[in-house]
């Protein structure tokens, strides 16, 4: 591995790593939420978009599953994950907590940890201290032990304790005990002589020698609060995390850019994006509850790892950018001026240095600008950066890069020539009610998660309810309503062992409430509920108190006449987890498997198994869940997480075009309304063998599994567009000035696989061009040459560039702004 050898020190203006100031590009990516054959490719990526550190949170509950009991191997290998980090001569943040947040479950916190006697979570308490101190120094003296920190000649420049408790009323709700809790948590953290700094994000009161940093979609108004430390952003976050029943979430890259460069205009000096890759919530991992598989949160590589056009290249060019302006910004403070309403320049000037952004963040109205006696055209909601104070190198509005258009192809369920069909179906029925020996009996209703300590998403609560002949319920006809109140997060209630109703709630609020009309038969009646969790809460003030399970009142009510029979303090028998679980059926082993002539399909709880070899290439695959219902799916007895394709976004808030102009929000850019949530799933490659894999579910509320197909990821397009008023591509940076004017604004059009030629162009115009990415469209003015021209440019290379101007396409409207536009195939 690489030596860094490094003093990390800090003083107002960055972090100085061995003596020099430096201006730094971070990114996150979570290593479990990937699997370790994937890490080299993004830790690269990541460096190949201009990254110098990564950043990721260290997961408690995976690493300490039992207490005392370690487990740091396969997607959990915390020290391998920095190593190939270091091995990229990359840095890298450790935000050991141990709360993440991180939309994990339960915070990142072991269950366990709630069962100890007297403890009290995030606050002055002693118990928890204890456990967080010793969980901390776990981790601390493992990445010594290899010597991993920067102060060891390892790339550890970093580590973070605590996470977002000054963040709104999470501190205040503490009382008290919090400020206490702060100032130990710092002095705790600082007392395991790491060598280099401890940052404490949101947290306006922490303590020195630690960094209080900003977490957001903007930090540029962010002030530290104190002049001995420098300005970092440790979340500027890329787009938002999905929930089950919600739609997709996405952050227009302009936008992103802006945030970016108003940060560095502003005096920033350390940024990270969370997340630089999102990644998969695999196994039970998704806290929430609700959220989803799928952690792609439109970051510049996706949930596969594939690299996201156009974000990933704008803003790679962006940090090019920002690494020419380094020297001035870290020099000194920026000199910050106001050029009219919403117009801003900052200068860095230190002896020969000098770097400026001009900020337009108006949102409706282009500004012309007078800056050092030279004219300059500021878009809307953008940032020019002139690392010389005087030429334009970047417009965070202007996207100088290629863009894709990728779509997943699903193959046929049936058999085909690359292999990767389902085949040899057999299924077990999950008993409905008490099956295990495991099960017991209290009085009245169990809250979940104190009940389960979250082994499983599962537990029954069963109950026999004997009717007379002459009982109301019986009488005239009435119909029965079962009435159930649960603090969620899914019911379903079985009468007699048949489905009689099922409920659900959502992310803004998991309680379910349920009346569903049953009908009762003289005498007993078996009344179980089965009671389910999608994740457990992770982030708020008591976030671990948070309840979940029946917790009542269940009621029977005649529906005629008025009588209402309460059942909630009756004698219920419980079971935690299926008994599918129990006998390990997620493995594929067993001698419960049976084929049938017909598979049972649409009927709740039933486990299925089927076989199949791996569909051809090394592109990323995923399955496509179409006709499935609820539940948690395994390949190879690795679990690829929980899937619940039925459940639906709303119709309302989704836009085509999300306009970037605008402060951003999560709900702000919205796709897929009225669409399932999620419906591919992520299989990593390196989990499958070429044959004999096999594939296991369990379905919780009836799907057809013979519907199921895989997908694998195809790119259709490649496109650019670039107008005579774009900057030149920053990689012509460094050419005199007579040849940057000669060079002009470039168009660049690659293809994205090493193997591949652009083979053909869909689409050319030169003039006003109008659309996106696949639909674009002539406008009123064209030139007649511009497909004839992109096409001998072009066709038979991986790559090609043209200068975008009358010179190469003639004018076709003299006196207007005209662009390229292209789009193009590679095969």
């Amino acid at each position: 591995m690489t030596s860094f050898a490094a003093n990390v020190t800090y003083d107002h203006r960055a972090l100085v790593i061995d003596g020099q100031r430096r201006v730094l590009i971070s990114g996150s990516i979570h290593y479990p939420r990937s699997t370790p054959e994937m890490w080299p490719d993004l830790i690269q990526k990541s460096k190949d978009g201009g990254l110098d550190v990564i950043e990721t949170y260290v997961f408690w509950n995976i690493h300490e599953p039992v207490r005392n009991q370690y487990d740091f191997e396969g997607r959990k290998d915390l020290i391998n994950f920095v190593k190939l980090v270091g091995k990229a001569v990359l840095y890298a943040h450790i935000r050991i907590g141990p709360y993440v947040c991180a939309e994990w479950n339960y915070g990142g916190f072991p269950l366990w940890l709630h069962f100890i006697p007297g403890i009290e979570f995030r606050t002055d308490n002693e118990p928890f201290k204890a456990e967080m101190k010793r969980f901390t120094a776990k981790i601390v003296d493992m990445i010594k032990q290899e010597n991993l920190y920067a102060s060891q000649g390892g790339p550890v420049i970093l580590s973070q304790i605590e996470n977002e408790y000054g963040n709104g009323d999470i501190e205040s709700r503490y009382g008290a005990r919090a400020k206490p809790y702060v100032n130990w948590a710092a002095s705790m953290a600082t007392s395991l002589d790491t060598g280099v700094p401890w940052v404490m994000c949101q947290q306006p009161d922490a303590p020195a020698p630690t960094i209080n940093t900003c977490n957001g979609f903007y930090c540029d108004q962010f002030k530290q609060n104190s002049d001995k430390t420098p300005k970092m952003w440790t979340e500027n976050w890329t787009g938002w995390f999905l929930s089950f029943g919600g739609a997709v979430p996405y952050r227009p890259v302009e936008d992103i850019a802006f945030a970016v460069a108003r940060f560095f205009q502003r005096g920033g000096i350390f940024q990270n994006y969370y997340m630089y890759h999102g990644g998969t919530n695999f196994g039970r991992t998704s806290g929430g509850p609700f959220i989803a598989t799928s952690y792609d949160y439109d970051a510049p590589l996706d949930e596969y790892g594939l690299i996201r056009q156009p974000k990933w290249a704008h803003l790679k060019d962006l940090h090019k950018t920002i690494k020419l302006c380094e020297a001035a910004m870290v020099a000194t403070d920026p000199t910050i001026t106001s050029l009219g309403s919403n117009i801003e320049a900052s200068v860095y000037k230190a002896g020969s240095q000098c770097a400026a952004f001009l900020a337009n963040f108006g949102t409706q109205s282009d500004a012309a600008v007078n800056f050092n006696g030279n004219s300059y055209h500021l878009p809307p909601w953008s940032v020019s950066i002139l690392p010389d104070c005087k030429n334009v190198a970047f417009n965070t509005a202007k996207i100088n890069s290629v863009s894709t258009i990728s779509t997943f192809v699903t193959q046929s369920p049936e058999a085909d020539a690359s292999g990767g069909s389902l085949s040899g179906w057999t299924s077990v029925n999950e008993p409905v009610g008490i099956s295990s020996d495991n099960a017991f009996t209290k009085t009245g209703l169990l809250e979940q998660i104190n009940t389960t300590a979250d082994k499983s998403d599962y537990l029954w609560y069963s109950l026999s309810v004997t009717v007379k002949n002459d009982e109301p319920f019986l009488q005239d006809g009435s119909e029965t309503v079962l009435h159930v109140e649960s603090l969620g997060h899914v019911l379903h209630a079985f009468i007699n062992g048949k489905l009689s109703g099922s409920g659900k709630g959502n992310s803004g609020n998991s309680k379910v409430t349920i009346e569903v009309p049953i009908t009762l038969v003289p005498g007993e009646n078996k009344l179980d509920l089965l009671s389910v969790t999608v994740g457990l809460q992770n982030y708020g003030a008591f976030f671990d108190l948070k309840g979940a399970g029946i917790t009542g009142p269940v009621q029977l009510k005649g529906f005629k006449n008025g009588s209402i029979i309460d059942l909630s303090s009756k004698q219920w028998t419980y079971q935690v987890g299926l008994k599918g679980e129990e006998l390990g059926l997620s493995n594929g082993g067993s001698s419960l498997w049976k084929s049938q002539t017909e598979l049972p399909t649409n009927q709740p709880l039933i486990w299925y198994k089927a076989n199949f070899d791996a569909p051809a290439g090394d592109t990323p695959l995923s399955m496509d869940f179409t006709g499935m219902g609820k539940g948690e799916a395994w390949v190879n007895g690795q679990s690829i997480g929980r899937f619940w394709p039925t459940y639906t976004a709303s119709n309302g808030g989704c836009t085509d075009s999300c306009n970037y102009r605008g402060s951003y929000n999560s709900n702000k850019c919205l796709k897929k309304c009225g669409k399932p949530s999620q419906l591919l799933y992520h299989i990593p490659r390196s989990w499958l063998k070429s044959s004999g894999n096999v594939l296991v579910l369990f379905e919780e509320m009836g799907g057809n599994p013979t519907k199921l197909s895989f997908a694998t990821r195809e790119i259709q397009s490649v496109c650019s567009r670039v107008s005579e008023a774009h900057p030149l591509p920053i990689d012509m940076w460094d050419l005199e000035d007579d040849a940057r004017k000669k060079a002009g604004p470039t168009l660049s059009l690659e293809c994205p696989h090493p193997d591949q030629v652009i083979s053909s162009i869909k689409f050319a115009s030169f003039g006003t061009p109008q659309g996106t990415c696949g639909s674009f469209s002539h406008g009123r003015c064209r030139s007649g040459h511009a497909l004839s021209v992109v096409k001998k440019a072009c066709m038979g290379s991986k790559r090609c560039n043209l200068g975008v101007s009358i010179d190469v396409f003639g004018d076709p409207c003299i006196g207007v702004t005209k662009s390229l536009a292209v789009e193009a195939s590679c095969t």
